[in-house]
């Protein structure tokens, strides 16, 4: 039988994002006709740096032109930070699955599952930037997201506790003001393309909140108060409001977190 690690550290280091993506389909399919083991394998080497082509460039955020929705460019420029963001996010589900080997199987059941969806995302928005004339790598993006999941790579419960419900869950709160914006200017293939997107991202966060608190249950933790050790060692106590209040309790915020949240906005 093929074994599910080996799998991930193939789709985490191709470097061409579309090659990734059908890497990502193949083990995805052959994980859900049980084909792939899961509780075997040799200890993982270091893998710190996904495959990754020289487009687009990688900039820190500062130097980030400003996104002028106004025109053509801007939109395009929008969705490409977008779409770049669900590229590093599938990178993310197969660096979770292969870096971590002492989970459960619902664990590399869940990643495999959003890797499939965050792929769909990817390949959705870059048809959004092909219809505005432009393409994947013509702009330049930032690598703040996988900077974080480096900084938390030593731990499980960081990694889930800070990527998944910190960074991820940011598109909880501005996917539907997204929408809005995009829906005023008639763009309506984008905005059902968002749609779906947002929907999922509730389960994507759900996903890191479900295996945070397994964790802090597994190691005699209070997950809310860990949460907000985790926000003021990683974020220097910062975090971005307003808050989408409704979805982040659908994606497993307790309502003690989200009481919380409220000091932040």
């Amino acid at each position: 039988m093929q074994n599910l690690y080996e799998h991930a550290k193939k789709c985490f280091l191709i470097s061409d994002p579309y090659e990734k993506v059908a890497a990502t389909y193949e083990a995805v399919s052959l994980w859900k006709q049980n084909l792939l083991a899961w509780d075997e394998g040799v200890v993982p080497e270091l893998l710190n740096q996904p495959g990754r082509l020289s487009r687009p460039e990688i900039v820190a955020p500062r130097d980030l032109n400003r996104r002028r929705c106004g025109k053509a460019a801007g939109r395009a420029a929008m969705v490409h930070a977008m779409a770049h963001i669900e590229l590093t996010a599938v990178n993310l589900c197969w660096d979770a699955i292969y870096r971590y080997r002492d989970m459960p199987f619902e664990y590399y059941d869940d990643w495999v599952n959003v890797a499939e969806e965050e792929a769909n995302h990817f390949l959705a928005l870059r048809d959004r930037i092909l219809e505005m004339g432009f393409d994947y790598g013509d702009f330049p993006a930032h690598e703040e997201l996988w900077k974080m999941a480096i900084a938390t790579a030593d731990d499980v419960t960081h990694r889930m506790g800070v990527v998944h419900r910190v960074f991820e869950s940011r598109a909880l709160d501005v996917v539907p003001k997204t929408i809005k914006k995009f829906e005023s200017m008639g763009e309506r293939a984008l905005v059902r393309t968002l749609s779906v997107i947002g929907n999922e991202e509730i389960g994507h966060v759900g996903a890191g909140s479900r295996w945070f608190r397994y964790r802090c249950d597994l190691g005699g933790l209070e997950p809310d108060a860990t949460f907000f050790q985790l926000v003021d060692h990683y974020m220097k106590g910062q975090l971005r409001g307003p808050f989408n209040y409704e979805w982040r309790q659908q994606a497993g915020f307790s309502e003690g977190e989200l009481l919380r949240l409220r000091d932040y906005e």
